[in-house]
């Protein structure tokens, strides 16, 4: 459940979603993408009321079980996928270069690895060239090198102009966000860039300044 929550996501910037696991991340992700009942309050995406018809083509939605096919291959897939949201033909090639997945247009995705296939999932959300993409837990489960290679494609897709809200509760990714909103117990429990937080906490890294920041509002109550 979610608790009075005001934020603002800034357009053209990686906004980190932190916190512990089960402290309603994909419960807030899925509300602005519309996919959620929300039974009070207001949620707007690009000016329109979340889940709006016209959002559809507007908002790209990576979840964190695999969006795609097993049994296709990965240009299969897109191909089929481009003809749902009406993308052109070239959006295919296009998408498969921009998360450098090219090599692997002929393989089954079942036969692929997680990293491999959150590729395929996140190009599958880049056919309509959405201004928005909302990413939740993108990286979970996948080593380091990995992990690592997919935020170097956020920072490309935020550099080309995307917004993007990515949740994790790996501090370390908070580092690479321009701005984070850190929850806790169904509510945010504060928001800034990395910077801020650290000055605001006098941590020396993210995880560090979180827990100072649980402490703080135990504290007051």
């Amino acid at each position: 459940m979610l608790h009075e929550i005001d934020v603002d996501v800034p357009v053209g910037e990686i906004t980190g979603l932190l916190g512990p696991s089960g402290c309603g991340k994909s419960t807030l992700m899925r509300a602005i993408v519309g996919v959620q009942i929300v039974d009070g309050g207001e949620v707007t995406v690009l000016g329109e009321p979340a889940g709006s018809p016209g959002l559809r083509a507007r908002v790209g939605y990576v979840t964190q079980a695999p969006s795609v096919y097993l049994d296709l291959s990965v240009e299969e897939n897109l191909r089929y996928f481009a003809t749902v949201v009406r993308a052109g033909p070239s959006r295919v090639a296009d998408v498969m270069a921009a998360v450098d997945i090219e090599e692997l247009a002929g393989r089954e995705v079942g036969n692929l690895s997680g990293g491999q296939i959150a590729r395929v999932s996140l190009a599958t959300a880049l056919l309509n060239e959405p201004p928005l993409l909302v990413l939740d837990e993108p990286t979970v489960g996948l080593d380091p090198v990995l992990r690592r290679d997919l935020w170097n494609t956020f920072r490309g897709l935020a550099d080309a102009g995307t917004t993007l809200l990515v949740s994790s509760h790996v501090m370390d990714e908070a580092d690479r966000c321009d701005r984070l909103l850190l929850m806790r117990d169904g509510g945010i429990l504060a928001t800034g860039t990395p910077a801020e937080l650290r000055a605001d906490t006098g941590a020396g890294d993210l995880d560090a300044a979180f827990l100072t920041l649980v402490d703080r509002a135990e504290a007051s109550g």
